[in-house]
């Protein structure tokens, strides 16, 4: 696998890309643009006709995609969450025009080497971990701010950490001696505060996972979009999703599953079967990335690739 410019490797981009079944007059949307690996393959196949939109919240990467891409005329960056896409492919009027929409979930390679960005525990950086860093609380500030019990739930909920009522406790009784400003700060408070360690597992990994799905409302925007892509997708378009945890995983393979069972109405209900269809259909099983691929760059190692293909 050939990393993109700045040594970024795209988790499954030939897998991902070819589930797509990119036409070359199609219209495609790259809601996860992160350094432009899976949007560059997605162009090479396109046509002169064909159009590729790509979204991010994070200012770094758009500003990566218009170095990269501005002069593409098939190409154009929007810098928002994908959650905002039903509300911007409605605005330019290409509602149920969109062939394909690719999610790569999660953060991404750049932001995890980059310790400014405050989302790696390895290095030290300012606590922030926001993707978009020109609006919203940071994780620094959020810490200073919540009680132990939301602190607990987050740890809880979205880090799936056993340990969380301990790490919050931890958290409140250090905040109010110092504010906790540095990721290295945080990780140390949250390896003394665990009693177990895992082997080949940092004690600050669910914890951090947690706190950044929370600052970034991951999992709510992930709904979001999954919903709205029903509205926007063309007939026969395929919806393409790589997810890195298990939480995300879970409302992935949901939302297909209730999409393609169709609504569930009551006994005796006097409807036609067309009614009773389901609007996607899962394409095949649930793919992981090769040994090779994960020899090569081993954050692929837990990564999930769904496809469904729109069927009404």
């Amino acid at each position: 696998m050939t990393p993109v410019a700045g040594g970024h490797i795209p988790v499954m981009r030939d897998e991902a890309v070819r589930a797509l079944a990119v036409r070359p007059d199609g219209l495609y949307v790259d809601a996860t643009f992160g350094r432009g690996g899976h949007s560059r393959a997605i162009l090479g196949l396109l046509g002169a006709e064909g159009r590729l939109l790509a979204f991010d919240k994070d200012a770094d990467a758009v500003d990566v995609a218009e170095q990269r891409f501005g002069d593409d005329r098939r190409f154009g960056i929007v810098h928002a969450s994908f959650a905002a896409l039903a509300t911007v492919i409605v605005e330019r009027g290409l509602a149920k025009k969109v062939d394909g929409l690719l999610l790569d979930l999660g953060v991404s390679s750049p932001q995890l080497d980059d310790p400014e960005r405050g989302f790696s525990f390895l290095q030290d950086g300012p606590l922030d971990m926001r993707m978009d860093r020109s609006h919203g609380r940071s994780a620094a500030q959020w810490l200073a701010e919540a009680e132990e019990d939301e602190i607990a739930a987050v740890l809880r909920d979205y880090g799936e950490e056993r340990f969380a009522r301990r790490i919050a406790r931890a958290i409140v009784t250090r905040r109010a001696q110092a504010p906790l400003e540095r990721t290295t700060e945080l990780a140390d408070l949250v390896a003394r505060a665990c009693p177990i360690k895992e082997k080949h597992k940092h004690p600050a990994t669910r914890t951090f996972q947690g706190i950044r799905i929370f600052i970034n409302r991951e999992l709510d925007d992930l709904e979001a979009c999954l919903r709205d892509s029903l509205e926007i997708l063309a007939l026969g378009a395929r919806l393409v999703v790589i997810s890195f945890h298990s939480l995300e995983d879970r409302i992935v393979k949901r939302f297909m599953r209730d999409a393609e069972r169709g609504p569930k109405l009551p006994k005796g209900l006097p409807v036609r079967h067309s009614e009773q269809r389901g609007r996607l259909r899962v394409i095949a099983k649930s793919q992981r990335p090769s040994d090779d691929e994960i020899a090569a760059n081993p954050r692929a190692r837990s990564a999930v690739l769904r496809i469904a293909e729109v069927t009404a």
